[in-house]
């Protein structure tokens, strides 16, 4: 049911496009002063709505500066970040996906797109931004996800190339939560992260020996990894 209300949002995307299109052309042409003045009025109500956590109003605010400007990323990206941290994925993503098609660099459009659409289920739909985050920014949290996309949609080939770049790239310092309970993060070395997601791609192969291996890999990096020690139980 998820992956249809996507699939929708995302059709209604395309549709929209195109009248946006047709919108943008028929933009009237504000004076100078005139138009100053009208976002002057806006961003301080978008300031107040923020301020008494009226994100409605916020919103609304975010939508007559983008028409006013559409020109202006900066109004779209405030718009796809209120949506976001409300939680509203789809939105988010949309919005997210529009800034990309302007900017395909914008690294915080990136990073929305990619991880609303992961939690709406649209796997294969984030996984290009993931992919496209890492080689942007090099960050390998970015890769990390990547692969754990793969393995999940199981592209095991793709995951086990994914991680073997990854442990090859991996800081020494480098952390990644795994959660323990509801109110418990442990913190993970990377590479033990990698190696522990290695364990589960070739124990979704039925691949016991290889996985076995690969969850005491990563216990000799994190003796005290949780979800490894679970893991490697399964291999018995």
């Amino acid at each position: 049911m998820m992956k249809i209300a996507v699939f929708v949002s995302l059709f209604a995307l395309s549709i929209g496009a195109a009248m946006a299109q047709t919108a943008t052309d028929s933009i009237p042409k504000f004076d100078p002063k005139v138009k100053s003045a009208l976002n002057m009025v806006d961003q301080m109500v978008y300031q107040a709505g923020l301020r008494y956590s009226d994100l409605s109003i916020a919103k609304i605010k975010l939508y007559d500066l983008m028409a006013r400007n559409p020109e202006d990323l900066r109004y779209m990206e405030a718009l796809g970040s209120l949506y976001f941290e409300a939680g509203e994925y789809a939105s988010s993503a949309l919005v997210a996906m529009d800034i990309l098609k302007i900017n395909d660099k914008n690294v915080g459009a990136l990073e929305i797109a990619s991880y609303a659409l992961e939690q709406l289920g649209a796997f294969d739909r984030a996984l290009p931004y993931y992919e496209s985050l890492h080689l942007l920014t090099g960050d390998n949290f970015s890769l990390y996800k990547s692969a754990y996309l793969q393995y999940s949609m199981k592209r095991y080939a793709e995951a086990i190339n994914s991680l073997t770049m990854l442990m090859k790239v991996a800081k020494p310092d480098e952390k990644i939560g795994f959660a323990v309970s509801e109110t418990e993060t442990q913190q993970v070395d990377m590479k033990a992260a990698a190696l522990n997601l290695k364990g589960l791609v070739f124990l979704d192969q039925n691949s016991k020996v290889e996985a076995k291996a690969a969850f005491n890999e990563a216990l000799a990096i994190e003796p005290t990894f949780t979800q490894a020690k679970e893991n490697l139980v399964k291999t018995n």
